[in-house]
Protein backbone atom coordinates (compact mmCIF):
# COMPACT_ATOMS: atom_id res chain seq x y z
CA UNK A 1 0.00 0.00 0.00
CA UNK A 2 2.48 2.72 0.70
CA UNK A 3 4.63 2.19 -2.53
CA UNK A 4 1.39 3.73 -4.07
CA UNK A 5 2.53 7.10 -1.99
CA UNK A 6 5.73 6.66 -3.53
CA UNK A 7 4.36 6.73 -6.72
CA UNK A 8 2.21 9.89 -5.90
CA UNK A 9 5.39 11.50 -4.64
CA UNK A 10 6.83 10.97 -7.82
CA UNK A 11 4.46 11.93 -9.89
CA UNK A 12 4.26 14.96 -7.83
CA UNK A 13 7.76 16.13 -8.66
CA UNK A 14 6.92 15.00 -12.92
CA UNK A 15 4.48 17.87 -12.58
CA UNK A 16 1.96 14.49 -13.78
CA UNK A 17 -1.74 15.30 -13.87
CA UNK A 18 -3.16 12.44 -11.84
CA UNK A 19 -5.74 11.88 -8.84
CA UNK A 20 -6.31 9.59 -5.77
CA UNK A 21 -8.56 7.00 -4.51
CA UNK A 22 -8.47 6.88 -1.15
CA UNK A 23 -10.91 3.95 0.90
CA UNK A 24 -12.26 6.85 3.86
CA UNK A 25 -14.87 3.99 5.32
CA UNK A 26 -15.71 0.36 5.23
CA UNK A 27 -18.26 -1.26 6.99
CA UNK A 28 -19.43 -5.08 7.06
CA UNK A 29 -16.10 -6.78 5.58
CA UNK A 30 -12.70 -5.80 5.68
CA UNK A 31 -11.63 -5.27 2.10
CA UNK A 32 -8.38 -3.65 2.42
CA UNK A 33 -7.18 -1.11 5.78
CA UNK A 34 -8.28 2.34 5.52
CA UNK A 35 -6.55 4.98 4.11
CA UNK A 36 -5.33 2.51 0.84
CA UNK A 37 -4.96 4.47 -1.72
CA UNK A 38 -4.46 3.68 -5.81
CA UNK A 39 -2.97 6.84 -7.87
CA UNK A 40 -4.24 7.21 -11.45
CA UNK A 41 -2.90 9.61 -14.11
CA UNK A 42 -4.41 11.12 -17.06
CA UNK A 43 -3.43 8.58 -19.42
CA UNK A 44 -5.16 6.33 -17.62
CA UNK A 45 -1.80 4.62 -15.64
CA UNK A 46 -2.79 2.92 -12.33
CA UNK A 47 -0.78 1.91 -9.20
CA UNK A 48 -2.44 0.07 -6.29
CA UNK A 49 -5.32 -1.46 -5.79
CA UNK A 50 -8.82 -0.73 -3.50
CA UNK A 51 -10.23 -4.25 -2.99
CA UNK A 52 -13.58 -2.65 -5.14
CA UNK A 53 -13.58 -5.93 -7.20
CA UNK A 54 -15.43 -4.89 -10.27
CA UNK A 55 -15.95 -1.51 -9.33
CA UNK A 56 -12.45 -0.83 -9.44
CA UNK A 57 -13.28 0.59 -13.00
CA UNK A 58 -15.51 2.96 -12.26
CA UNK A 59 -13.32 4.48 -9.04
CA UNK A 60 -10.46 4.37 -12.05
CA UNK A 61 -12.77 6.54 -14.00
CA UNK A 62 -13.77 8.89 -11.45
CA UNK A 63 -9.94 9.24 -10.48
CA UNK A 64 -9.61 10.01 -14.83
CA UNK A 65 -12.12 12.94 -13.97
CA UNK A 66 -10.86 14.32 -11.19
CA UNK A 67 -7.47 14.16 -12.46
CA UNK A 68 -8.23 16.28 -15.40
CA UNK A 69 -10.74 18.78 -13.68
CA UNK A 70 -9.57 18.45 -9.91
CA UNK A 71 -13.18 18.16 -8.47
CA UNK A 72 -13.06 15.90 -5.38
CA UNK A 73 -15.71 13.00 -5.53
CA UNK A 74 -17.07 10.54 -3.30
CA UNK A 75 -18.00 7.27 -4.44
CA UNK A 76 -19.80 4.81 -2.62
CA UNK A 77 -19.50 1.53 -3.35
CA UNK A 78 -21.90 -1.79 -1.86
CA UNK A 79 -19.99 -4.90 -3.22
CA UNK A 80 -23.09 -7.01 -2.26
CA UNK A 81 -24.19 -5.77 -5.68
CA UNK A 82 -21.70 -8.51 -7.33
CA UNK A 83 -24.06 -11.05 -5.98
CA UNK A 84 -25.55 -10.50 -9.65
CA UNK A 85 -22.68 -11.47 -11.65
CA UNK A 86 -20.31 -13.53 -9.32
CA UNK A 87 -23.01 -15.88 -8.63
CA UNK A 88 -23.16 -14.65 -4.44
CA UNK A 89 -19.63 -14.59 -4.43
CA UNK A 90 -19.40 -11.11 -3.38
CA UNK A 91 -18.01 -10.36 0.23
CA UNK A 92 -20.40 -7.90 1.16
CA UNK A 93 -18.55 -4.91 2.21
CA UNK A 94 -19.91 -1.41 1.45
CA UNK A 95 -17.37 1.24 1.49
CA UNK A 96 -16.82 4.75 0.68
CA UNK A 97 -14.37 5.91 -1.53
CA UNK A 98 -13.05 9.70 -1.77
CA UNK A 99 -10.84 10.50 -4.81
CA UNK A 100 -8.96 13.97 -5.01
CA UNK A 101 -6.14 15.60 -6.65
CA UNK A 102 -3.43 16.29 -4.87
CA UNK A 103 -1.47 19.60 -4.50
CA UNK A 104 2.65 19.90 -5.12
CA UNK A 105 2.78 20.18 -1.36
CA UNK A 106 1.67 16.66 -0.54
CA UNK A 107 5.06 15.36 -2.23
CA UNK A 108 6.13 15.44 1.62
CA UNK A 109 3.95 13.48 3.00
CA UNK A 110 3.64 11.13 0.29
CA UNK A 111 6.67 9.99 1.06
CA UNK A 112 7.17 10.14 5.01
CA UNK A 113 4.11 7.47 4.59
CA UNK A 114 5.69 5.25 1.77
CA UNK A 115 9.26 5.23 4.02
CA UNK A 116 7.39 4.30 6.73
CA UNK A 117 10.16 5.42 9.52
CA UNK A 118 7.72 7.46 11.37
CA UNK A 119 3.95 7.85 11.88
CA UNK A 120 2.34 9.81 8.83
CA UNK A 121 -0.64 11.76 8.98
CA UNK A 122 -3.19 11.67 5.63
CA UNK A 123 -5.51 14.92 5.71
CA UNK A 124 -8.08 14.98 3.09
CA UNK A 125 -11.66 16.86 3.23
CA UNK A 126 -13.08 15.85 6.18
CA UNK A 127 -10.79 12.24 6.31
CA UNK A 128 -7.56 11.70 8.38
CA UNK A 129 -6.01 8.75 8.76
CA UNK A 130 -2.67 7.61 10.75
CA UNK A 131 -0.18 5.46 9.18
CA UNK A 132 1.48 4.57 11.90
CA UNK A 133 5.64 3.92 11.40
CA UNK A 134 6.09 0.02 10.10
CA UNK A 135 6.89 -2.72 12.72
CA UNK A 136 10.29 -3.79 13.45
CA UNK A 137 11.54 -6.96 12.40
CA UNK A 138 14.92 -7.72 13.71
CA UNK A 139 17.49 -10.60 12.74
CA UNK A 140 20.06 -11.75 14.62
CA UNK A 141 22.56 -13.46 11.70
CA UNK A 142 23.01 -12.47 8.68
CA UNK A 143 22.57 -15.45 6.77
CA UNK A 144 21.09 -16.84 3.57
CA UNK A 145 17.75 -17.06 5.23
CA UNK A 146 17.75 -13.49 6.58
CA UNK A 147 17.88 -12.59 2.93
CA UNK A 148 14.97 -14.04 1.98
CA UNK A 149 13.18 -13.08 5.60
CA UNK A 150 14.31 -9.21 4.41
CA UNK A 151 12.87 -9.29 1.01
CA UNK A 152 9.02 -11.17 2.18
CA UNK A 153 9.12 -8.58 5.10
CA UNK A 154 9.60 -5.55 3.42
CA UNK A 155 6.64 -6.80 0.83
CA UNK A 156 4.76 -7.54 4.71
CA UNK A 157 5.53 -3.51 5.14
CA UNK A 158 8.27 -4.55 8.02
CA UNK A 159 10.77 -2.54 8.42
CA UNK A 160 13.96 -4.94 8.80
CA UNK A 161 16.90 -4.51 10.73
CA UNK A 162 19.77 -7.40 10.42
CA UNK A 163 22.26 -7.37 13.87
CA UNK A 164 25.61 -9.41 13.10
CA UNK A 165 29.01 -8.24 14.42
CA UNK A 166 30.80 -10.21 11.51
CA UNK A 167 31.76 -7.82 9.12
CA UNK A 168 32.43 -10.51 5.99
CA UNK A 169 28.26 -11.51 6.76
CA UNK A 170 26.93 -8.28 8.07
CA UNK A 171 26.53 -6.13 4.64
CA UNK A 172 24.26 -4.55 2.14
CA UNK A 173 24.93 -6.80 -0.44
CA UNK A 174 24.50 -10.42 1.65
CA UNK A 175 20.90 -8.94 2.90
CA UNK A 176 19.63 -6.45 -0.12
CA UNK A 177 16.22 -5.81 1.20
CA UNK A 178 17.24 -5.00 4.81
CA UNK A 179 16.63 -1.38 5.55
CA UNK A 180 19.62 -0.90 8.55
CA UNK A 181 22.77 -3.64 8.67
CA UNK A 182 23.99 -3.20 12.27
CA UNK A 183 27.17 -4.88 13.40
CA UNK A 184 27.19 -4.80 16.48
CA UNK A 185 26.68 -7.91 19.47
CA UNK A 186 23.05 -8.05 19.44
CA UNK A 187 23.60 -7.79 23.75
CA UNK A 188 24.50 -4.22 22.97
CA UNK A 189 22.50 -3.20 20.02
CA UNK A 190 19.15 -4.94 20.90
CA UNK A 191 17.75 -3.68 24.75
CA UNK A 192 17.01 -0.38 22.99
CA UNK A 193 15.68 -1.63 19.91
CA UNK A 194 12.98 -4.80 21.37
CA UNK A 195 10.23 -2.70 21.95
CA UNK A 196 6.56 -3.64 22.41
CA UNK A 197 6.05 -3.88 18.38
CA UNK A 198 9.05 -5.65 17.59
CA UNK A 199 9.76 -8.99 16.24
CA UNK A 200 12.79 -11.04 16.70
CA UNK A 201 13.52 -13.88 14.51
CA UNK A 202 17.34 -15.28 15.97
CA UNK A 203 19.13 -17.17 12.58
CA UNK A 204 22.50 -17.65 13.58
CA UNK A 205 22.83 -20.90 14.71
CA UNK A 206 25.67 -19.58 16.79
CA UNK A 207 25.41 -19.40 20.99
CA UNK A 208 27.74 -16.60 20.89
CA UNK A 209 25.04 -14.62 18.85
CA UNK A 210 21.66 -16.75 19.90
CA UNK A 211 22.16 -16.45 23.93
CA UNK A 212 22.94 -12.88 24.29
CA UNK A 213 20.05 -11.61 21.82
CA UNK A 214 17.76 -14.24 23.39
CA UNK A 215 17.92 -13.03 26.54
CA UNK A 216 18.01 -9.38 25.93
CA UNK A 217 14.94 -10.48 23.96
CA UNK A 218 13.12 -11.82 27.21
CA UNK A 219 13.92 -9.03 29.13
CA UNK A 220 11.98 -6.99 26.92
CA UNK A 221 8.63 -6.16 25.80
CA UNK A 222 9.57 -7.51 22.39
CA UNK A 223 5.73 -9.00 20.80
CA UNK A 224 7.59 -11.55 19.17
CA UNK A 225 10.40 -13.77 20.10
CA UNK A 226 11.46 -16.37 17.21
CA UNK A 227 14.59 -19.13 17.39
CA UNK A 228 15.49 -20.81 14.03
CA UNK A 229 17.02 -24.47 14.75
CA UNK A 230 16.64 -27.87 15.55
CA UNK A 231 14.36 -29.55 18.31
CA UNK A 232 17.88 -30.42 19.69
CA UNK A 233 19.54 -27.06 19.60
CA UNK A 234 16.20 -25.49 21.02
CA UNK A 235 16.46 -27.64 23.88
CA UNK A 236 19.95 -26.88 24.02
CA UNK A 237 19.48 -22.79 23.69
CA UNK A 238 16.36 -23.36 27.05
CA UNK A 239 18.86 -25.13 29.24
CA UNK A 240 21.51 -22.52 28.80
CA UNK A 241 18.65 -19.79 29.31
CA UNK A 242 17.58 -21.41 32.52
CA UNK A 243 21.48 -21.26 33.81
CA UNK A 244 21.04 -17.82 33.48
CA UNK A 245 17.76 -17.31 35.56
CA UNK A 246 15.17 -17.35 33.07
CA UNK A 247 11.87 -19.85 34.10
CA UNK A 248 9.37 -21.66 32.65
CA UNK A 249 6.90 -19.12 31.81
CA UNK A 250 9.97 -16.54 29.84
CA UNK A 251 10.81 -19.72 27.94
CA UNK A 252 7.59 -19.82 26.65
CA UNK A 253 7.67 -16.83 25.04
CA UNK A 254 9.81 -18.34 22.63
CA UNK A 255 8.53 -19.45 19.37
CA UNK A 256 10.92 -22.44 18.52
CA UNK A 257 10.97 -23.83 16.39
CA UNK A 258 10.54 -20.45 14.39
CA UNK A 259 7.47 -20.44 11.78
CA UNK A 260 4.12 -22.13 10.66
CA UNK A 261 4.55 -26.20 9.66
CA UNK A 262 3.91 -25.39 5.82
CA UNK A 263 6.48 -28.25 5.13
CA UNK A 264 8.73 -25.62 3.91
CA UNK A 265 12.17 -26.89 2.74
CA UNK A 266 14.15 -23.89 0.76
CA UNK A 267 14.71 -20.93 2.54
CA UNK A 268 12.01 -19.31 0.90
CA UNK A 269 9.69 -21.20 1.97
CA UNK A 270 11.09 -21.39 5.52
CA UNK A 271 10.95 -17.36 5.41
CA UNK A 272 7.19 -17.16 4.15
CA UNK A 273 6.15 -19.76 7.04
CA UNK A 274 8.41 -17.25 9.76
CA UNK A 275 6.39 -14.62 8.60
CA UNK A 276 3.37 -15.79 8.15
CA UNK A 277 3.61 -16.53 12.03
CA UNK A 278 4.74 -13.37 12.67
CA UNK A 279 1.75 -11.99 11.15
CA UNK A 280 -0.68 -14.28 13.08
CA UNK A 281 0.53 -13.82 16.08
CA UNK A 282 0.65 -9.75 15.89
CA UNK A 283 -3.53 -10.26 14.54
CA UNK A 284 -4.13 -12.50 17.76
CA UNK A 285 -4.54 -15.79 15.21
CA UNK A 286 -3.53 -19.62 15.73
CA UNK A 287 -2.73 -19.56 12.01
CA UNK A 288 -4.93 -22.28 11.24
CA UNK A 289 -6.17 -22.97 7.51
CA UNK A 290 -8.96 -20.58 6.97
CA UNK A 291 -11.47 -23.26 5.45
CA UNK A 292 -11.19 -24.75 9.23
CA UNK A 293 -12.42 -21.14 10.53
CA UNK A 294 -15.97 -19.81 11.55
CA UNK A 295 -16.99 -16.41 10.97
CA UNK A 296 -15.31 -13.65 8.89
CA UNK A 297 -11.94 -13.76 7.56
CA UNK A 298 -10.09 -10.55 8.36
Amino acid sequence: MREVFATAARWLEERRPFALATLVALHRAKTAPLGTTIAVDRDGHVAGNIGAGCYETDIVEAALETAADGVVRTLDVNLDAEDELLGGTACGAVMQVLVWRPEASFSEVAREIAAGERSARLTVATFEHLFPAKACLLLVGATALSQDLAAIARRADFRTIVVDPRPAFATPERVPDAHDIVRSWPDDYLPDALTRDASLVVLSHDPKLDIPALAAALRSPAGYIGLLGSRRAQAARRAALRALGFDDDALGRIHGPVGLDIGGVTTAETAISIIAEIVAVRSGRDGNPLVAARGAIH
